[in-house]
């Protein structure tokens, strides 16, 4: 009898151990996921605001655009500007397996980089205080969410799939008000696009929570950590961009 409770006692603590090991690795790779995501946003905030300094210069009449402006703004390089983001996801959704961490990563940071440089827009329609205040705004909605996507019990798998096609249906709504040009629509485009990605948002965290692997070396979970990364980065971005259409105070 007592070697059987010895023996019950050795069991619970060596359960103990690797539930706080599996815990502590998580921890570290969540934290990895957050990391890589902030310094993204960083990127994409630095370029964008100094993009739009080197664009742009102030006179008595107003704002006007400098050589480097008019080729970002008024020349076909926008299109390769305002495209290029898309190609970085598609090489790094499409060729994940074939790269190696190093590229991985400087993609990552490629990716961020350009697109701060196609958000620079935002800063010539919006003031600058209304920009921050909606940064500061997203962030607060985007913690809360992912914190609830971390820490619930739900399965949140279904909720995804509803998104990802209440996702193509926007989509398909903007590049239809692209030829209707309707104010009405657009609203109800920017009110739905902020529910879809707040929704993606915790469903995003519970799905790059349950990636985690305590037997990835370190190069799979590097890789799984970035492309955790670059999915909550393209939420918070779409979510900030959405609510901007409300928060935002026009240029006069």
């Amino acid at each position: 009898m007592a070697n059987y409770e010895q023996d019950r006692l050795h069991q619970t603590r060596v359960g103990a151990r690797a539930d706080m090991s599996i815990d502590q690795g998580l921890r570290s790779y969540m934290l990895s996921v957050y990391n890589y995501m902030a310094a993204a946003l960083a990127v994409t905030g630095l370029v964008a605001y100094f993009g739009y300094a080197a664009a742009v210069v102030e006179t008595s009449q107003g704002i006007g655009l400098t050589s480097f402006g008019e080729l970002l703004f008024n020349s076909p390089l926008r299109w390769v500007v305002m495209l290029a983001p898309l190609a970085f996801i598609l090489v790094l959704s499409f060729g994940i397996q074939k790269l190696s961490l190093a590229t991985t990563q400087m993609v990552f940071w490629a990716f961020a980089a350009i697109m701060g440089l196609s958000m620079s827009s935002i800063f010539l329609v919006f003031t600058g205080e209304s920009i921050t205040t909606t940064f500061f705004v997203t962030a607060a909605a985007f913690g809360s969410l992912s914190l609830y996507g971390y820490t619930t019990k739900r399965d949140l798998t279904g909720m995804g799939s509803f998104l990802f096609m209440g996702l193509i249906g926007i989509i398909l709504a903007m590049l239809v008000n692209l030829f209707l040009q309707s104010s009405a629509l657009q609203f109800a485009i920017s009110v739905l696009g902020v529910l879809i990605f707040a929704g993606l948002t915790a469903y995003d965290t519970q799905r790059i929570k349950g990636m985690y692997y305590e037997g990835d070396s370190a190069v799979v979970a590097g890789k799984k950590a970035v492309m955790g990364a670059l999915s909550l980065y393209l939420d918070f971005i779409n979510m900030f961009m959405f609510l901007l259409q409300f928060l935002g105070s026009q240029r006069n």
